[in-house]
């Protein structure tokens, strides 16, 4: 009996518990790994990279005493950069997660950047952003660039390429511009302050038309002295125009956004504030049959105008027999005017002798006389015209008023009836009674008359 109670007792029990599968087991880990974890910062050393065809990259990131696998798929590599590599210490943005075809705790890499990096990148945006927000960048406040200057100003290494690079490239360009070294370091504390104050000597020096301030490629780390505040308002109070050529092609810098222009290397830089002699020596050509052609355009005109001149001149027995032609016809043609001069006064006289006589008070008055005349008869005929249309509408409003009146109702057979104790105008039957009296006024005469009998209706 005791066997039997124990066996059901181990029965109920095994009813009673949640047998887990593996894949539920990992499912149910990666949902809580996930909801507990889900975005993360994470920093650690790159080992184990593996670079498979498929674009994805896996990688382990490990400390001194642990390691977690990491899977960074193709989709968020586009805002990588720098080439990945074992050793490389990197911090990245990621998801903790679980494989759960193996059971393999994992992270799912969403960001990723060198360590350092990120806190220099955050400082880089916010200085790019107040500084533009002080109008540092505006292209209105830009220098030109000039043509051909004189001397240049370098703020540079001494040592390295970049030196070289640009003496050269400037001597090959145009041999004849100077140049004045500013030496400063380039990277390294101090180097900011250092590369500021050669900025405001060169500017504060008066005998440079433009300056290059250049480096050659590196880090961001290496870098970052351009993109310090100080030398950015180095470059903006500048009174001459600067060309930077910090770096390589794909590198900016603050120092890059304040100046006048941007130049992706130092030998760009140097290229922008050189023409080329070539160039210069097709222009001086240029300008040289220019002005060849004008010159003998030039001496063609004044050529043409002596052969003008030479024609125009005449011999003095000639010129006064033209002379004496030219007095005649002058004197003929004035006595021609004196004539029709002579004749448009008398002209002028007779038509103010007519407009006298047409004006005086004698003449007038006739006139005035006749014209009132006239006035006259056409005011008796408008009177006795108005007198006949007024005699007409008095007639027509007399007719009117004759077929308008009572009597010429009465004289048509009507009478009026009035109460002959009250005088009131009867027009309702009922308003009498038999054996009254009434008075009917006819055209001609009134009847006295006593009520027999009242017909309603």
């Amino acid at each position: 009996m005791v066997g039997r109670v124990n066996q059901t007792k181990t029965e109920s029990a095994a009813s009673e518990r949640d047998i887990y599968t593996v894949s539920r087991l990992n499912r149910e880990a990666k949902r809580t790994l996930e909801g507990r974890f889900p975005l993360i910062w994470i920093e650690g050393e790159i080992s184990n990279l593996a670079r498979p065809a498929s674009g994805h990259l896996y990688f382990s990131l490990k400390d001194s005493e642990a390691q977690i696998r990491c899977a960074f798929f193709r989709q968020h590599q586009r805002s990588q950069t720098a080439p990945l590599r074992d050793g490389l210490q990197v911090l990245v943005r990621a998801r903790v997660s679980l494989y759960e075809g193996r059971g393999d705790y994992q992270l799912i890499v969403e960001y990723l950047e060198e360590a350092g990096e990120g806190a220099l990148k955050r400082a880089f945006e916010q200085l790019k952003a107040k500084l533009n927000a002080e109008g540092l960048f505006d292209l209105s406040r830009k220098k030109p660039l000039p043509r051909l200057p004189r001397r240049i100003a370098l703020v540079t290494s001494p040592s390295g390429a970049v030196v070289h690079d640009i003496l050269t490239t400037l001597g090959r360009r145009f041999p004849a511009i100077d140049v004045r070294l500013y030496p400063v370091p380039v990277q390294g504390e101090g180097a900011a302050e250092q590369i500021a104050r050669a900025i405001h000597r060169a500017g504060r020096d008066g005998d440079c038309q433009a300056m290059i301030v250049a480096r050659g490629g590196g880090s961001l780390e290496d870098l970052w002295a351009f993109n310090e505040e100080i030398v950015a308002r180095a470059i903006f109070l500048s009174p001459i125009p600067v060309v930077t050529g910090v770096g390589h092609e794909v590198d900016f810098t603050i120092a890059d956004f304040v100046a006048d222009a941007r130049a992706p290397t130092p030998t760009a830089a140097a290229e922008l504030l050189s023409p080329h002699w070539e160039d210069w020596y097709d222009r001086y050509r240029q300008l040289e049959q220019r002005l060849g052609r004008l010159m003998r355009d030039r001496r063609f005109a004044l050529q043409q105008r002596v052969d003008t001149l030479r024609a125009r001149l005449i011999h003095p027995r000639t010129r006064l027999v033209l002379l004496g032609e030219r007095l005649r016809v002058s004197r003929e043609r004035l006595r021609q005017a004196w004539r029709l001069r002579g004749q448009q006064q008398r002209l002028r006289w007779l038509t103010a002798f007519t407009r006298l006589r047409e004006l005086a008070p004698l003449g007038r008055l006739r006139a005035e006389q006749l014209h009132a005349r006239h006035l006259r008869s056409r005011l008796v005929v408008a009177v006795r015209r108005r007198h006949e249309r007024a005699a007409e509408n008095l007639m027509r409003q007399a007719q009117g008023l004759q077929t308008l009146s009572p009597l010429a109702t009465l004289a048509r057979g009507y009478a009026v009836v009035s109460d002959a104790a009250r005088g009131t105008i009867l027009r309702d039957a009922a308003a009498v009674r038999p054996g009254s009296r009434i008075r009917a006024r006819l055209a001609r005469g009134e009847l006295d008359c006593l009520v027999e009998k009242i017909r309603e209706g």
